[in-house]
């Protein structure tokens, strides 16, 4: 059983189409979504219109939370907040309704997944939680493996009962140690913020108990160009280079 992941897409519709196109040459059983496919980019319809087309499962991301929920839109820093209110000028009232749906975790083959923080949290970044909370975190999870997002960074988080260890991830296969508990933050299709402008996403193969990391070039100066053209942050463009 293999299950693909993907994270903060942020309405880069060229980023998700690599991914798209490597998600058909990998055909992997399922493919799930970690939310934030809006906010920043310039195309979140297209974007959410393909999630729900390809029947994805998909949690609710903090930037989706900030377009529906106007009390909650004050917590974005005012460039972020700018990125939002732009955005939902873009978004139909079908695509606003589904983002209203979105739960914030869901379980899926004995996998939790959730956008910001185990067990539920849209919003708690993953570098915010001290190692001893992290021990909390784990003892608190009945799944195995917690996948999550928020952050644009790549890392996994191993628990094996006694201790926290933390690691960047890159490129590539990494083994699940047996008998472990693990949070794995994929990084992000649309934005990431790693040091490495490829789009990002995550297989996770549960019979070899381990979990790729996929990159994929894409055409970054045409989002980038729309960026500026529909009227968002230019730091919005700049920081996908």
């Amino acid at each position: 059983m293999r299950i693909a992941i993907l994270s903060d897409i942020h309405g880069n519709l060229e980023a998700l189409e690599q991914v798209l196109e490597d998600l058909d040459r990998q055909r992997p059983d399922s493919v799930v979504c970690l939310g934030d496919n809006v906010g920043y980019g310039p195309n979140p319809e297209e974007v959410l219109n393909i999630v729900r087309e390809r029947r994805m499962p998909c949690v609710m991301g903090n930037h989706e939370l900030g377009v529906v929920d106007a009390q909650y839109l004050g917590w974005f820093n005012p460039l972020a907040r700018t990125s939002l209110l732009v955005t939902r000028q873009l978004l139909s009232s079908s695509s606003l309704e589904y983002i209203r749906d979105l739960k914030p975790f869901l379980i899926h083959e004995e996998g939790l997944f959730v956008h910001g923080c185990p067990p539920d949290s849209v919003t708690r970044y993953l570098f915010e939680v001290s190692n001893r909370a992290m021990v909390g975190l784990f003892q608190r999870m009945t799944q195995a493996v917690c996948f999550v997002g928020h952050t644009h960074d790549l890392e996994l988080v191993t628990f094996d009962g006694a201790r926290i260890r933390r690691i960047a991830l890159g490129e590539g296969v990494v083994q699940l140690a047996e008998g472990c508990r693990h949070i794995v933050n994929v990084g992000s299709v649309g934005q990431p913020r790693d040091g490495n402008n490829n789009a990002k996403y995550a297989i996770w193969n549960r019979s070899a108990n381990s979990v790729e990391i996929r990159f994929l070039p894409y055409d970054i100066p045409r989002t980038a160009e729309k960026i500026l053209r529909l009227g968002f942050p230019e730091i919005n463009a700049l920081r996908l280079f």
